[in-house]
C-alpha cells in the first residue's frame, strides 16, 4: 500500500510538472506576436477607381514607426505615415501615389482594429483620396 501511494504521488507530481511546462511553452508563442499591425493584410477598398478594389498592405514595426507598402509589386505605394492609437485601436495611414495617368494621389485611410486578440484580426474603416474618391475599407491579417 505504501509503494502504491508513493507511485501515485510521483505520477501526480510528474503530471503537474508536465502541465507547467506546457503552459510555459505557450506563453512565448503569444508574446512573440509583436506589433498589432505587423504583417501582411489583404482586403478591399471599395470603389477605388484609380487602383481597383483589391488591396494588399504589408506593414512592419521598427520599435518607433509603422512602415510598409500598399500593393507591393508594380503598384508600389510607400506608406508615408501610419499611426495606431491604442485607445480604441484606431489606425491612420497616409500614402502618396499616382493614378494610371500619372497624376498625384494622396490616400488617407482611417479604421479600427477588430478582433485584436486573434491572429485573424481585421482593420475596417474608410479610405479617401485628394481627388474626391472615397469608400469602405477592410483588410484582414494573413
Amino acid at each position: 500500500m505504501v509503494n502504491c501511494l508513493r507511485t501515485l504521488k510521483v505520477a501526480i507530481a510528474g503530471f503537474a510538472v508536465l502541465i507547467a511546462c506546457m503552459q510555459l511553452s505557450v506563453v512565448p508563442a503569444v508574446a512573440q506576436e509583436g506589433h498589432p499591425l505587423k504583417g501582411s493584410w489583404l482586403g478591399t477598398w471599395a470603389g477605388n477607381k484609380a487602383l481597383g478594389n483589391d488591396v494588399l498592405i504589408v506593414m512592419t514595426w521598427d520599435g518607433k514607426n509603422i512602415t510598409g507598402t500598399i500593393n507591393p509589386g508594380t503598384d508600389n505605394i510607400p506608406i508615408k505615415s501610419a499611426t495606431l492609437n491604442p485607445e480604441g485601436w484606431l489606425v491612420h495611414i497616409e500614402a502618396d501615389a499616382k493614378d494610371k495617368a500619372g497624376n498625384a494621389l494622396t490616400f488617407v485611410i482611417d479604421g479600427k482594429i477588430e478582433n485584436l486578440p486573434l491572429a485573424s484580426r481585421a482593420v475596417t474603416g474608410t479610405w479617401k483620396d485628394n481627388k474626391g474618391g472615397t469608400g469602405a475599407f477592410r483588410i484582414g491579417r494573413q
